[in-house]
């Protein structure tokens, strides 16, 4: 019996395991309509959206800060490698006066609900300099009374200082980027780091107070095996961090800039080989007491994640799956992306470009999309599927143009018992879980309307 429910999932590991999005938004990067996209219009709804939820929600910002020491080669994010810490000073002067570029575009005082340093590195950067960042942000923005602060600690080089400093700022979330504990893993992925390193830094952030905290794990590295990704969870396990991140490692070397050498295709673990690893993790985090949430994450039910799922509160967006649902996102930073619902737009992806253009005084996009009617459509589904595993095309609002033809396009998973569709309700069991990028891809209607002609996305499954 279980010979054959392994052989069923390994059928449609290989029939679907195909390129996909990861649908942080809707429509994708690859996807934006830059022709039609202007920085007038992005002010335009960024000025929209602020109206309609600053004095309700609260709005998010997303700080990227992108220096690096070394490169990690499994790594696909904008950075720029550098030991120069002099680099730190102008950068969060930039940053300050980015942020004041859109505080002046608006007439009431911002107020946010959620911050994330994200990287590159966040703890690249000096305590001292952090906090000058946040202290900054704040001359001109007050705290939402249900505030949640979070930032990406590198194990290796977050100080006590670094975490006391930011909790004395609000902050109440760290993520520790762990990967995998093997040697001969870290060595490929050039991020070498000892269990003692992220055991001391854990310690530490429980200790001051912190109430989530996150290791991120990533399955389907160079070299990796089962043996270590049970060694890996096992070791996690000591821990007990409040989520846990278990990321498919994406192989896009295709991408400028991501580094991803030091190893190659043959060293990767493969399709069945490369899900298995994921299933055995699964299986061990329920065994630890976590839930699954989403994609990819896993909490244990105490944590703020758990609770966004249980009251359909749960939403996703560049940052990935966040417990706080704001309708405006801004990104501050060289490439960052904000968010406004009605629009995206990304900074340029240079820091020498992205502190001259703010030092013109000017918001420095150079990319972007607006929302036409039918995409928010679309998107709401796409969100739907992606945070609750189900959607429903019953309200007018949702209902979509020619809805027959994204259902005609799941019809063989509806076959393969990987959807379900009763009514104008659509849901996905537990078991189609590692497929929902699939499901999401048969309402992608700018995918479908031209497929891509050069490789744009990593596997799904």
């Amino acid at each position: 019996m279980k010979q054959n429910i392994i052989k069923n999932m390994n059928s449609l590991i290989q029939k679907y395991n195909i390129p996909g999005p990861r649908y942080t938004s809707y429509p994708t990067v690859p996807y934006w309509d830059n022709e039609t996209f202007s920085k007038e219009k992005w002010i335009d709804t960024f000025k929209r959206s602020f109206i309609e939820s600053n004095s309700s929600e609260g709005i998010s910002l997303y700080i990227h800060l992108p220096f690096c020491e070394s490169l990690c080669t499994f790594c696909a994010c904008h950075k720029h490698i550098t030991k120069r810490h002099e680099m730190e000073n102008p950068y969060i002067e930039t940053v300050l006066k980015e942020w004041q570029l859109y505080v002046d575009l608006v007439d009431e005082t911002p107020i946010i609900k959620e911050i994330h340093l994200g990287g590159g590195t966040p703890t690249f950067f000096s305590e001292k300099q952090l906090k000058r960042l946040i202290d900054g942000i704040f001359i001109n923005a007050e705290k939402h009374p249900d505030h949640e602060f979070s930032f990406e600690g590198h194990p290796n080089n977050t100080t006590k200082e670094h975490l006391q400093t930011l909790y004395n700022l609000g902050f109440t979330r760290v993520s520790f980027g762990v990967q995998d504990y093997n040697p001969k893993v870290q060595e490929a992925i050039h991020r070498v780091q000892p269990f003692e390193n992220v055991e001391k830094v854990h310690n530490w952030a429980k200790e001051i107070g912190y109430t989530s905290i996150s290791h991120d794990l990533v399955f389907g590295l160079p070299f990796q095996t089962k043996e270590n990704v049970i060694y890996t969870i096992n070791k996690t396990k000591e821990l007990e961090p409040d989520r846990i991140s278990f990321y498919s490692y994406a192989h896009v070397p295709w991408v400028k800039g991501v580094g991803q050498r030091g190893f190659n295709e043959d060293d990767l673990p493969k399709n069945e080989e490369k899900r298995e690893l994921y299933e055995i993790g699964k299986e061990l985090f329920a065994e630890m007491g976590y839930v699954e949430i989403g994609m990819d994450h896993f909490a244990l039910p105490t944590d703020s994640l758990y609770k966004a799922t249980k009251e359909k509160t749960l939403h996703r967006n560049f940052m990935g799956y966040t417990a706080n649902k704001t309708q405006l996102m801004v990104g501050l930073g060289m490439s960052s992306i904000s968010d406004s619902w009605y629009g995206f737009a990304q900074n340029v992806k240079t820091v020498k470009e992205y502190e001259r253009i703010v030092n013109e005084g000017e918001i420095p996009v150079f990319r972007g999309h607006i929302l036409s009617e039918e995409d928010l459509i679309i998107r709401k589904h796409i969100l739907n599927i992606m945070c609750h595993f189900s959607t429903s095309w019953e309200e007018e609002q949702l209902q979509i143009k020619n809805v027959e033809a994204h259902i005609g396009k799941l019809e063989e998973m509806i076959d393969d018992g990987l959807v379900s569709i009763k009514g104008k309700k659509l849901t996905v069991p537990e078991k189609a879980r590692p497929y929902v990028r699939n499901i999401c891809m048969a309402f992608d209607k700018k995918l479908h309307e031209k497929q891509p002609e050069t490789k744009l996305f990593s596997m799904t499954i």
